[in-house]
């Protein structure tokens, strides 16, 4: 987003707009953002278009909201200053049980598109399959949605003669202290946000001894760069 357009979203909370819709004209928002009311009109118009503001029109005039998705672009923007601020390496935990998935992982994980861009990108060629677990407590889900807010390891999308493969965001992790790999995060999947897929360069269900249902606990590395390597 160009830095103009996150000023006026910014601009839009600070009067209110991500807590309910605020009544605001053209005229009254380009005195906020300290600029022309056509600056103002246009700047608007693109918010709604990509999804991050709301409008609406009756007799009264118009109203505004920040949308999930334009909250979710602040706290992005926030996120990354928070890091860029405190100078630390941030983690976030996640807590999920072990399921049986639909078993689509090794096929996916196993395209060379793919493999060849983990082994660049995250350091190791990953078993052909991936751990699923399944978040319960509403506090895991806010952490995932935490999570990728920040930026991500892209993987990108690929195609060939049968099909196309579309792009993965991954962030390192450890798998219960004792694994290191990665969370994926796809944006073509059967699963809602519930779910977390993880891989690694060994088979987890056999390296840490799981079973559906065990509780796993993933520490995700959000700067990208892993502690030394646990054996």
């Amino acid at each position: 987003m160009k830095p103009a357009l996150w000023n006026t979203l910014y601009s839009l909370a600070e009067l209110g707009a991500s807590q309910r819709p605020v009544k605001i004209s053209t005229t009254q928002l380009a005195r906020v953002i300290h600029s022309s009311q056509q600056t103002a009109s246009r700047q608007l118009i693109q918010l709604e278009k990509t999804g991050l503001v709301e409008r609406h029109f009756n007799v009264n005039g118009g109203w505004i909201r920040i949308t999930e998705n334009g909250m979710d672009e602040l706290r992005r923007v926030y996120l990354n200053l928070k890091t860029v601020m405190e100078g630390a390496t941030p983690t976030l935990k996640l807590e999920g049980t072990v399921f049986q998935g639909l078993q689509e992982g090794a096929y996916y994980v196993g395209q060379k598109g793919y493999r060849r861009q983990f082994t660049e990108k995250l350091g190791f060629d990953p078993y052909p399959g991936t751990l699923n677990i399944r978040l319960r407590s509403k506090a895991d889900f806010q952490t995932r949605k935490e999570l990728e807010a920040y930026p991500a390891i892209l993987i990108e999308g690929f195609g060939n003669e049968h099909r196309s493969f579309g792009p993965l965001r991954c962030y390192r992790v450890t798998i219960n202290g004792q694994v290191q790999g990665a969370l994926m995060t796809i944006q073509r999947t059967h699963y809602d946000s519930s779910v977390v897929e993880l891989i690694a360069p060994v088979k987890l269900r056999e390296k840490l001894n799981l079973k559906d249902g065990d509780k796993v606990v993933v520490e995700a590395f959000i700067s990208g760069e892993m502690p030394p390597h646990r054996t």
